[in-house]
Protein backbone atom coordinates (compact mmCIF):
# COMPACT_ATOMS: atom_id res chain seq x y z
CA UNK A 1 0.00 0.00 0.00
CA UNK A 2 2.84 2.41 1.12
CA UNK A 3 4.84 1.66 -2.09
CA UNK A 4 1.85 1.89 -4.45
CA UNK A 5 1.82 5.44 -2.96
CA UNK A 6 5.67 6.48 -3.01
CA UNK A 7 5.54 5.65 -6.96
CA UNK A 8 3.01 8.86 -7.37
CA UNK A 9 5.65 11.05 -5.43
CA UNK A 10 6.79 14.59 -7.26
CA UNK A 11 7.28 16.05 -4.21
CA UNK A 12 8.47 15.91 -1.00
CA UNK A 13 8.26 18.49 1.91
CA UNK A 14 10.02 18.09 5.42
CA UNK A 15 9.50 19.52 8.72
CA UNK A 16 13.26 20.95 10.17
CA UNK A 17 13.35 20.29 13.74
CA UNK A 18 13.57 16.89 14.66
CA UNK A 19 13.43 15.72 10.93
CA UNK A 20 16.36 16.91 9.35
CA UNK A 21 17.46 17.66 12.73
CA UNK A 22 17.48 15.71 16.36
CA UNK A 23 15.19 18.72 17.39
CA UNK A 24 17.88 19.61 19.57
CA UNK A 25 18.45 23.77 19.35
CA UNK A 26 21.40 25.09 20.57
CA UNK A 27 22.19 28.96 21.38
CA UNK A 28 25.42 30.62 20.86
CA UNK A 29 26.15 34.25 21.70
CA UNK A 30 25.78 36.16 18.35
CA UNK A 31 28.51 37.51 16.14
CA UNK A 32 27.67 41.29 16.04
CA UNK A 33 25.34 42.28 13.56
CA UNK A 34 24.83 38.89 12.28
CA UNK A 35 21.33 39.06 13.84
CA UNK A 36 19.87 42.05 12.13
CA UNK A 37 17.81 40.21 8.96
CA UNK A 38 16.64 37.81 11.37
CA UNK A 39 15.64 40.48 14.15
CA UNK A 40 13.10 41.77 11.20
CA UNK A 41 11.80 38.88 10.11
CA UNK A 42 11.17 37.46 13.78
CA UNK A 43 9.64 40.99 14.97
CA UNK A 44 5.75 40.35 13.81
CA UNK A 45 6.23 37.14 16.09
CA UNK A 46 7.85 38.56 19.10
CA UNK A 47 5.25 38.26 21.60
CA UNK A 48 4.54 34.53 20.40
CA UNK A 49 6.19 31.46 21.82
CA UNK A 50 8.24 28.68 20.04
CA UNK A 51 8.40 30.72 16.42
CA UNK A 52 12.22 32.07 16.92
CA UNK A 53 14.54 33.73 19.45
CA UNK A 54 13.99 37.78 18.77
CA UNK A 55 17.81 38.82 20.35
CA UNK A 56 20.65 40.97 19.72
CA UNK A 57 22.67 38.46 21.38
CA UNK A 58 21.61 35.00 20.64
CA UNK A 59 21.84 33.12 17.53
CA UNK A 60 20.43 29.56 17.40
CA UNK A 61 21.85 26.98 15.37
CA UNK A 62 21.46 23.28 14.54
CA UNK A 63 22.92 20.42 12.99
CA UNK A 64 22.85 18.49 9.82
CA UNK A 65 23.40 15.15 8.81
CA UNK A 66 25.68 14.67 5.78
CA UNK A 67 23.51 11.85 4.19
CA UNK A 68 20.42 14.05 4.21
CA UNK A 69 22.03 16.27 2.25
CA UNK A 70 23.07 13.82 -0.29
CA UNK A 71 19.19 12.39 -0.60
CA UNK A 72 17.99 16.02 -1.56
CA UNK A 73 20.19 15.66 -4.39
CA UNK A 74 19.61 12.05 -5.22
CA UNK A 75 15.30 13.27 -5.23
CA UNK A 76 16.31 16.12 -7.32
CA UNK A 77 18.18 13.46 -10.08
CA UNK A 78 15.12 11.07 -9.62
CA UNK A 79 12.85 14.45 -10.64
CA UNK A 80 11.40 15.10 -7.12
CA UNK A 81 10.93 18.06 -5.97
CA UNK A 82 12.37 19.06 -2.16
CA UNK A 83 10.93 21.75 -0.01
CA UNK A 84 10.61 22.41 3.84
CA UNK A 85 7.70 23.82 5.61
CA UNK A 86 8.63 24.59 9.28
CA UNK A 87 6.92 26.59 12.42
CA UNK A 88 10.72 27.93 13.54
CA UNK A 89 12.73 30.93 12.03
CA UNK A 90 16.25 29.81 11.54
CA UNK A 91 18.94 31.59 9.36
CA UNK A 92 20.74 28.63 9.55
CA UNK A 93 17.70 26.48 8.25
CA UNK A 94 17.63 29.22 4.95
CA UNK A 95 21.19 28.85 4.24
CA UNK A 96 21.27 24.99 4.57
CA UNK A 97 18.19 25.04 2.26
CA UNK A 98 19.85 27.27 -0.41
CA UNK A 99 22.73 25.22 -0.21
CA UNK A 100 20.99 22.05 -1.13
CA UNK A 101 18.48 23.96 -3.91
CA UNK A 102 15.48 23.05 -2.31
CA UNK A 103 12.63 24.41 -4.37
CA UNK A 104 9.87 25.79 -1.93
CA UNK A 105 11.54 27.00 2.06
CA UNK A 106 8.86 28.08 4.30
CA UNK A 107 9.47 29.31 7.81
CA UNK A 108 7.35 30.63 10.51
CA UNK A 109 4.54 28.55 9.39
CA UNK A 110 2.16 27.30 12.13
CA UNK A 111 -0.76 26.69 10.00
CA UNK A 112 1.20 23.94 7.83
CA UNK A 113 -1.63 22.42 5.60
CA UNK A 114 -2.39 26.07 4.36
CA UNK A 115 0.94 26.43 2.94
CA UNK A 116 1.08 22.55 2.08
CA UNK A 117 -2.46 23.67 -0.21
CA UNK A 118 -0.66 26.74 -1.94
CA UNK A 119 2.41 24.96 -3.00
CA UNK A 120 0.73 22.32 -4.52
CA UNK A 121 -1.37 24.91 -6.67
CA UNK A 122 1.73 26.37 -7.68
CA UNK A 123 3.50 22.98 -8.63
CA UNK A 124 0.43 21.98 -10.53
CA UNK A 125 0.06 18.70 -8.20
CA UNK A 126 -2.30 16.74 -7.01
CA UNK A 127 -2.28 15.59 -3.12
CA UNK A 128 -1.56 12.01 -4.46
CA UNK A 129 1.54 13.43 -5.78
CA UNK A 130 3.06 14.83 -2.30
CA UNK A 131 5.13 13.06 0.54
CA UNK A 132 5.55 15.20 3.59
CA UNK A 133 7.84 13.91 6.67
CA UNK A 134 6.93 15.05 10.48
CA UNK A 135 7.85 14.13 13.63
CA UNK A 136 5.71 15.89 15.95
CA UNK A 137 1.43 16.57 16.21
CA UNK A 138 1.93 19.98 13.89
CA UNK A 139 2.71 18.32 11.22
CA UNK A 140 -0.71 16.03 11.63
CA UNK A 141 -3.13 18.19 9.07
CA UNK A 142 -0.29 17.75 6.38
CA UNK A 143 0.31 13.89 6.75
CA UNK A 144 -3.20 13.35 6.94
CA UNK A 145 -3.92 15.32 3.12
CA UNK A 146 -0.66 14.18 1.35
CA UNK A 147 -0.52 10.56 -0.59
CA UNK A 148 2.33 9.97 1.46
CA UNK A 149 2.93 10.30 5.19
CA UNK A 150 6.25 9.60 6.34
CA UNK A 151 7.49 9.65 10.04
CA UNK A 152 10.67 9.77 11.48
CA UNK A 153 11.85 7.27 14.13
CA UNK A 154 11.79 8.94 16.70
CA UNK A 155 8.41 10.64 15.91
CA UNK A 156 5.59 11.02 18.36
CA UNK A 157 3.51 7.89 19.07
CA UNK A 158 0.44 10.05 17.44
CA UNK A 159 2.16 10.61 14.40
CA UNK A 160 3.98 6.86 13.75
CA UNK A 161 0.08 5.64 13.99
CA UNK A 162 -0.99 7.64 11.11
CA UNK A 163 1.88 7.71 9.14
CA UNK A 164 2.45 4.95 5.73
CA UNK A 165 6.20 4.66 6.29
CA UNK A 166 8.38 5.10 9.43
CA UNK A 167 12.04 5.79 8.78
CA UNK A 168 14.21 3.75 10.12
CA UNK A 169 16.75 6.02 11.53
CA UNK A 170 15.53 9.40 13.42
CA UNK A 171 15.54 12.67 12.36
CA UNK A 172 18.87 14.28 12.05
CA UNK A 173 20.04 10.94 11.57
CA UNK A 174 19.50 10.08 7.81
CA UNK A 175 15.73 10.33 8.30
CA UNK A 176 14.94 12.09 5.04
CA UNK A 177 17.77 10.03 3.27
CA UNK A 178 15.63 6.87 4.21
CA UNK A 179 12.85 8.63 2.98
CA UNK A 180 13.42 9.66 -0.25
CA UNK A 181 15.39 6.24 -0.71
CA UNK A 182 12.23 4.55 -0.30
CA UNK A 183 9.96 7.01 -2.61
CA UNK A 184 13.37 5.97 -5.47
CA UNK A 185 13.30 2.76 -4.36
CA UNK A 186 9.80 2.03 -4.96
CA UNK A 187 9.85 4.21 -8.39
CA UNK A 188 12.58 1.67 -9.74
CA UNK A 189 14.86 4.97 -10.03
CA UNK A 190 17.16 4.20 -7.52
CA UNK A 191 20.39 2.28 -9.01
CA UNK A 192 20.12 4.86 -12.02
CA UNK A 193 19.88 7.85 -9.71
CA UNK A 194 22.99 6.27 -7.54
CA UNK A 195 25.17 5.92 -10.62
CA UNK A 196 24.14 9.65 -11.97
CA UNK A 197 25.11 10.75 -8.72
CA UNK A 198 28.12 9.17 -8.90
CA UNK A 199 28.96 9.83 -12.94
CA UNK A 200 28.53 13.48 -11.52
CA UNK A 201 31.16 13.65 -8.99
CA UNK A 202 33.32 10.97 -10.41
CA UNK A 203 33.53 11.36 -13.95
CA UNK A 204 35.66 9.27 -16.06
CA UNK A 205 38.76 10.80 -17.28
CA UNK A 206 38.66 10.88 -21.03
CA UNK A 207 42.64 9.85 -22.55
CA UNK A 208 44.01 12.24 -24.34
Amino acid sequence: MSKARAKKIKLILFDVDGVLTDGKIWIFPAPAGAQQSLLERTAEHAERGGFAFHSQSLIEAKGFHAHDGTAISLARLGGIKTGVITKRISETVALRARDLKMEHVHQGIQDKLTVFEEILRQEALQPAEAAFVGDDVIDLPVMRNCGLAIAVANARREVKAEAHFVTPHGGGDGAARDAVEYILKAQGKWKRVVSEYICERSPKKTST
